[in-house]
């Protein structure tokens, strides 16, 4: 009795369509995709900068 079928959901759905509009939705899920790339790159700049500053290290060796 206290669980949510899909049926409710989809009615919860069409309300919150209703009463908000299908730009509203684009937007946050833009924004929530925007929070999600950006997340993903600041993950990858410490393992991009690390690559780097050995392959400059190692430049800087060999130089020597």
């Amino acid at each position: 009795m206290g669980e949510f079928s899909p049926l409710h959901w989809l009615l919860v759905i069409a309300i919150a369509l209703l009463l908000f509009g299908t730009s509203k939705f684009t937007a946050v899920g833009k924004g929530i995709g925007e929070g999600i790339r950006n997340f993903k790159a600041a993950m990858k700049e410490p393992a991009e900068e690390k690559a780097e500053e050995k392959k400059e290290k190692k430049e800087e060796e060999k130089k020597s």
